[in-house]
């Protein structure tokens, strides 16, 4: 089966920090370009963070910038999430696209695959 396992999530206050990680299970990350999205409760699926294959080029959402920083290696991705406010409570997923659709600006969660189960992230006031 195709897809990611996510991992990392925990309840914490507001202000901490947490690490998220995706592995790949049964498919390699080279060549995609890696999505990290949150779906909230009562709320659609939104893309936060965005990472180019090589590496070199990121993408963030106005609502993260500044504190969450998104990276990979090898078959993993990471997203390292500082300063967090309970407006970031939600389910974290990560998933891929193709080089083209990450530089072609699109990130809408249609355009990615191999979604994961996810990982809670609660951040408490």
């Amino acid at each position: 089966q195709l897809q990611f396992v996510e991992s990392g999530g925990d309840l914490v206050q507001s202000g901490g920090s947490l690490r998220l990680s995706c592995e790949a299970s049964g498919f390699s990350l080279n060549y995609y370009a890696i999505g990290w999205f949150r779906q909230a409760p009562g709320k659609e699926r939104e893309g936060v963070s965005f990472i180019s294959s090589s590496g070199r080029s990121t993408r963030y959402v106005d609502s993260v910038k500044g504190r969450f920083t998104i990276s990979r290696d090898n078959d993993k991705a990471y997203l390292q999430m500082d300063s967090l406010k309970p407006e970031d409570t939600a389910v974290y997923y990560c998933a891929v696209c193709s080089e083209s659709t990450y530089y072609g600006g699109s990130f809408e969660p249609t355009d990615f695959a191999y979604w994961g189960q996810g990982t809670q992230v609660t951040v408490s006031s």
